[in-house]
């Protein structure tokens, strides 16, 4: 097997991104660094560390919807002890990994699993994967305005693209609205209504491409059924239809 699709296997990262793991000097097979990428291991014979610790093939795959509650950081370590969404999961904790982000201060679907290619085909804008937030923003958010954030707001890393949109309520103090994107910068929705004048109160994720959180309370999660395990490879190209 090449070593790229081992740590993709391994649930370390996909395996375009392990490339440059391997380019790093980050991983060891028995234990001499390779930076070879057409490297071939066998993976009951051969020992390979991933930063000095042995990684192995994921036997099984997990794919997990959690409702995340504000407070929480989305990765699987923290320095300060503080707490993270994979405190949240159980026995899964230390498997799963979050895909792509969402704010310390925001809420709502998460999506993670330890299908390194998955996450990786997900995270990536190639392939538009819808992502639908309920947004509450400071003041009245006009038709104009709507209409700018419909067409893309340009920030300080490029104009994003289009958002989808919708009106729930709109007072001289607060304004509600859906937004639906595919991009996923850092802090991105945020951004665009502060750079209309409003800043955001609450923000939280309800759709991740066909996947919502259903009664899915605040704090708790569920695996995903085989149906939509299967959806979502299909959305991203993993299987075909």
């Amino acid at each position: 097997m090449r070593i790229n699709k081992y740590l993709s296997k391994a649930g370390i990262a996909s395996r375009r991104a392990a490339e440059t793991l391997i380019l790093e000097g980050r991983v060891k097979v028995n234990g001499e660094v390779i930076t070879e990428l057409g490297t071939i291991v066998n993976e009951d014979a051969d020992e390979v560390l991933f930063d000095d610790k042995t990684v192995k093939p994921v036997e099984e795959y997990v794919y997990i919807i959690l409702n995340k509650p504000s407070g929480y950081l989305v990765t699987c370590k923290d320095e300060f002890n503080r707490p993270k969404v994979t405190d949240l999961l159980g026995k899964y904790g230390r498997v799963a990994k979050p895909v792509g982000r969402l704010d310390l201060d925001s809420s709502g679907l998460l999506l993670l699993t330890n299908n390194g290619e998955i996450a990786f085909r997900l995270s990536h804008p190639k392939y538009k994967i819808n992502k639908k937030y309920l947004v509450k923003c400071e003041g009245f958010l006009n038709d104009e305005k709507i209409g700018k954030l419909s067409d893309g707001i340009k920030l300080d890393d490029g104009k994003t693209w289009p958002a989808a949109v919708e009106i729930i309520s709109r007072t001289d103090n607060f304004t509600k609205i859906y937004m639906t994107i595919h991009e996923g910068r850092k802090r991105q929705i945020r951004r665009m209504c502060q750079a209309l004048g409003h800043n955001v109160r609450s923000l939280s994720r309800v759709n991740y491409g066909d996947l919502d959180l259903g009664n899915l309370k605040s704090g708790s999660y569920r695996l995903l059924k085989e149906a939509e395990i299967k959806q979502l490879k299909v959305s991203v190209g993993y299987e075909k239809s």
